[in-house]
């Protein structure tokens, strides 16, 4: 994981501010910890990740709360691995999540965001009302196949 900038501390409080939200130390550090993650991250990735540090232990009912806000506020993203656990990763801003498809590794468990376009939806039957679109594409990524090796 990439160490997180004391620089970067004020975007992320003003990126709080800005959706109208009070900044807290607890989502101060998880978006942070979000933003310098390698990929998406677990609950207990992220857990793990602020457990490590010097600050005050951020517990996990708490840390729950933290990741959902953060989607609901739209600065992270939460996408279901193909284990089924739920991954986070921080929003880049002013970028539109749904427009690109999802790589979901097979073997770590890992989602990957592809620069590409997912495809048109379906043409629904009469009386059927579009909600969303969701797609994606399962395999591994580079880190398992090349464990095969």
């Amino acid at each position: 994981m990439k160490a997180q900038s004391a620089s970067a501390l004020p975007a992320i409080q003003s990126a709080i501010r800005a959706v109208g939200s009070r900044v807290t130390p607890a989502r101060v550090r998880v978006l942070a910890a979000l933003q310098a993650a390698p990929g998406p991250q677990s609950h207990a990735d992220v857990e793990e990740t602020l457990t490590r540090q010097a600050h005050p232990a951020v517990d996990r009912v708490t840390l729950y709360r933290v990741l959902d806000w953060l989607c609901a506020a739209g600065l992270a993203h939460k996408a279901t691995d193909a284990r089924g656990v739920f991954r986070f990763s921080a929003a880049a801003p002013n970028v539109e999540h749904a427009g690109h498809v999802h790589f979901r590794c097979t073997g770590c468990g890992g989602v990957f965001c592809l620069k590409a376009p997912p495809p048109a939806p379906p043409k629904l039957p009469r009386g059927f009302r579009l909600a969303a679109v969701a797609f994606d594409i399962r395999g591994e990524c580079p880190r398992c196949v090349k464990s095969h090796a």
